[in-house]
């Protein structure tokens, strides 16, 4: 299970399971609307293996997700190595 975590917006904080072992490059995945979806910032990994997924609102930065993720302490919270995609 892999744990995916929002920065920003309206769901700022919330948290959520995701199936499967990867996580979607958008949350949603697809919406079919052409509303903005959060998007996929960091990956947290465990022994080798994706223990959450850190996505960031639309409207913010990649500096401004990263230092938002380093205060919540998402990495120590999982025990996991932090990976950013940029």
């Amino acid at each position: 299970m892999l744990r995916a975590l929002f920065v920003g917006g309206t769901v700022d904080n919330s948290e959520l399971d995701l199936d499967g072992g990867e996580a979607p490059l958008h949350y949603p995945p697809n919406t079919g609307s052409g509303q903005s979806r959060y998007r996929l910032h960091q990956i947290g990994r465990q022994n080798g293996e994706p223990v959450y997924a850190v996505y960031g609102a639309p409207d913010l930065s990649d500096e401004q997700v990263q230092s938002i993720a380093d205060e919540r302490k998402y990495a120590q919270r999982f025990e996991a190595q932090p990976e950013a995609l940029s």
